[in-house]
């Protein structure tokens, strides 16, 4: 690993420990509508930006609704869970700690609701803490464009091969090293066997959660 002068942090998955409460919603939102969640449906989708989502549904499944009413729905069923329910994964104060002690600047860049985002932040006192909070609604392609990337190594005044993105989901990584950013996978149980090797592959370092990233991080620096 190069020098890091910059920390991209991924929030569901990485820092939250939310991924399975999207198929809940997703199993809610359809019930909702009078119809039953298709099998592998909550798998297919999860790379899809918020409005990419709602285009989804609209297209295929209820072309009464609009795409606003579906995004708004879908906030509003995610709200109380992140409001109240969601928990921090582990280590993940002391990974940012670690960073404060060596002066890297760190921001958030995620693909959900800015609402879901600053209210799960604020809850666990993770908010005040960030550089940033860049979200889907800033960037509506999500996640498999780039922008939302570079757009937060401009705000950590860094360029991308000096900027260490962590994430838990393999086509993030992959957009993510495209771009020419450092990688740190970091595990969610929500990950496919086959993405999580893949993802082992093309990241810098790799672990079953952030204190395991922590420590691959050092050891990779110093024997740099």
């Amino acid at each position: 690993m190069a020098h890091i002068r910059g920390v991209i942090l991924d929030l569901d998955g990485t820092l939250i420990d939310s991924m399975s409460i999207w198929h809940e919603i997703d199993i809610a939102f359809f019930a909702e509508n009078g119809l039953e969640l298709p099998d592998g449906i909550s798998e297919q989708v999860a790379k899809m930006s918020i409005d990419e989502w709602a285009s989804f549904f609209v297209k295929h499944y209820v072309p009464a609704l609009t795409e606003a009413q579906v995004i708004a729905r879908i906030e509003e069923m995610a709200a109380e869970y992140y409001r109240d329910r969601i928990p921090m994964k582990p280590y993940v104060t002391e990974f940012l700690d670690a960073l404060d002690a060596a002066s890297i600047p760190y921001g958030i860049c995620t693909a959900t609701y800015r609402s879901s985002a600053n209210a799960v932040l604020t809850r666990l006192n993770l908010l005040d803490r960030m550089q940033f909070v860049l979200t889907g609604e800033d960037f509506p392609e999500g996640k498999t464009q780039p922008r939302i990337y570079l757009s937060a190594a401009k705000r950590l005044g860094a360029p991308p091969e000096e900027v260490l993105v962590v994430e838990d989901a393999l086509h993030c990584m992959e957009t993510a090293r495209s771009a020419g950013f450092q990688v740190a996978a970091v595990y969610d149980p929500a990950i496919l066997p086959e993405d999580w090797e893949r993802a082992k592959a093309i990241a810098d370092v790799a672990g079953g959660n952030l204190e395991e990233v922590r420590l691959a991080s050092l050891r990779a620096v110093r024997s740099a």
